[in-house]
């Protein structure tokens, strides 16, 4: 699963990787770990504009029948095999987006029940990479303000993130840098990305 992530590069850099420019009057968020479920912004490139970085996003993807925030606790994830059939996902399955990354956090269980456990950094195949993601606009039922939520989708784990999340044995999608424009651009099917497609991962206690 990917429920912390971090992403602390400058615009510069960001920008230059992506080829992509923050959007006007935004401030890119920075941090060493962006907790899933504080539902931090985080900046992302969508379908709709692959040449701008939003961010203006909230992780935890909000259909739009959600009756209220609570919902997105549920959808910081969502697993690839069943896009098709979750209410939540299947509605927004043409939805895509990309969301930078220096790296993910996740926890390996020392025990069976997981009361203890050892925190890890994954490193991507390059220093900025990028996780394949779907979106959503929610609009409150009271206010009518228009928010923009998303999800991180994931697949079965690979050798090394089988090792490290030992109790359900998931992992965030990680694009190949040559398919992050092919994913924006509905050149990949979701099924294209499940298993055992992967990227090279690095992986350290800490």
């Amino acid at each position: 699963m990917c429920f912390y992530m971090q992403m602390k590069d400058p615009k510069v850099k960001l920008e230059d990787r992506f080829k992509a420019k923050v959007a006007p009057q935004m401030e890119l968020p920075q941090s060493d770990i962006f907790n899933g479920f504080e539902h931090p912004t985080i900046g992302l490139i969508t379908d709709q504009a692959p040449d701008t970085i939003q961010c203006d996003f909230s992780w935890g993807l909000l259909p739009h029948w959600a009756k209220d925030t609570q919902f997105r606790k549920n959808t910081l994830n969502a697993r690839i095999e069943t896009l098709t059939e979750k209410p939540s996902f299947r509605e927004v399955i043409q939805n895509r987006c990309i969301i930078p990354a220096n790296a993910f956090y996740d926890w390996h269980w020392l025990d069976e029940k997981g009361k203890n456990k050892q925190r890890y950094i994954i490193y991507g195949p390059d220093e900025l990479f990028a996780f394949a993601g779907l979106y959503s606009y929610w609009t409150h039922p009271e206010t009518g303000s228009q928010m923009g939520t998303y999800t991180v989708l994931t697949t079965t784990a690979n050798a090394t993130m089988s090792f490290i999340h030992n109790s359900k044995k998931r992992m965030p999608i990680i694009l190949k840098k040559e398919d992050e424009q092919r994913w924006l651009h509905h050149e990949l099917d979701p099924s294209q990305l499940a298993f055992p497609y992967e990227v090279p991962l690095l992986a350290f206690p800490g």
